[in-house]
């Protein structure tokens, strides 16, 4: 099968490698010729995974024509934010009978339309569009440590197909048929990350980080259920096992932008020049705006904005977290 793998990060260029390790036709499209360059000379991502071999099978270009021509699957691994402009990008050059499966997690800003809609909106002749997510920690599988995820589709028999394909001795994937849930899991993860590595910053300890991850884990499912997923899939890889890996890993980009913060420093400090996104950052505000559309309560998600967006002491959050009408909290009723 010939995939064509839309952006060169570090978690396009782990999948695209491994793919192609599998002996399939594999070819990464990205922007910076001196990156196509490092990966078709020296079989490295010189930006994003620096001194990790890639599969030699595995080939780059900047034209984008030639990298969907013939393609049998298009993977989509760009920034949120740039998503819907990637998509126009490619509309002229894509066959409307090729399937589509996006790993990027994330909301668009302005209309809080998920990853897959996008491609839906921009590709409307795509039948077979699914989502890849899970704890997946783009360094650990690029080097082979074992790991799991989960391909959501409408058609469950079009992720089975992609189960098939992204299988190898090290990456398990799992299916399942609510991308709904899976994206929104996907997305809310990174600003819990964020969350996570400010309560390290501040210096509080494990019982507050518990508190904190569980808590999210309820706003995840109240958003969920009101966007039409199902709240159970917060509980499987895409959910609970997504948010265990970036909210405790030093790798998590979004985990460094909370530690930094909690620390009383700008996020900006945390990314300095590496040219890397934290997709937590935009997708705070992507949250935080869709929430109040829909009128769904996320407190953790509203004190993480106003921590990066309206210069809010790291302190005074927790503090307003600690202090807010309890109401009538259950911690489970029927």
């Amino acid at each position: 099968m010939k995939t064509a793998v839309i952006g060169a990060g570090a978690w396009g260029t782990t999948l695209a490698s491994l793919l192609a390790s599998k002996g399939n036709d594999v070819v990464i499209w990205a922007l910076e010729k001196e990156l196509v360059d490092s990966i078709n000379n020296h079989h490295e991502n010189s930006l994003y995974l620096k001194d990790i071999p890639l599969s030699e099978n595995l080939t780059a270009t900047n034209d984008f024509s030639i990298a969907v021509d013939g393609t049998d699957l298009l993977l989509f691994a760009v920034p949120s934010q740039w998503m819907r402009s990637t998509c126009r990008l490619f509309a002229q050059s894509v066959s409307t009978t090729t399937p589509v499966i996006t790993v990027t997690k994330g909301l668009e800003i302005s209309t809080g339309t998920r990853m897959s809609e996008i491609i839906k909106e921009e590709l409307p002749d795509i039948t077979n569009i699914a989502a890849l997510s899970g704890p997946n920690l783009a360094p650990e599988i690029a080097l082979g440590k074992p790991a799991a995820t989960v391909i959501a589709s409408a058609d469950v028999n079009f992720a089975i197909q992609l189960q098939e394909h992204f299988q190898t001795a090290y990456f398990r994937p799992y299916t399942s048929n609510d991308i709904i849930g899976l994206e929104i899991c996907g997305a809310v993860k990174n600003v819990i990350a964020i969350a996570a590595g400010i309560c390290e910053g501040l210096g509080f300890g494990d019982n507050t980080k518990a508190a904190l991850l569980t808590r999210a884990a309820t706003e995840i499912c109240r958003l969920v259920k009101r966007m039409g997923g199902r709240p159970e899939t917060v509980y499987g890889l895409s959910g609970i096992g997504d948010i265990m890996a970036t909210c405790s890993s030093p790798m998590s980009r979004n985990h460094r932008v909370g530690l930094t913060v909690g620390k009383g420093d700008s996020y900006l400090t945390a990314l300095g020049n590496s040219g890397q996104v934290a997709e937590g950052v935009p997708t705070t505000e992507a949250v935080v705006k869709l929430a109040r559309n829909i009128d769904v309560v996320m407190p953790i998600c509203e004190e993480v904005y106003a921590m990066l967006f309206e210069n809010k002491p790291a302190p005074e959050s927790f503090k307003t977290l600690m202090s807010r009408n309890r109401g009538k909290e259950y911690e489970w009723t029927n």
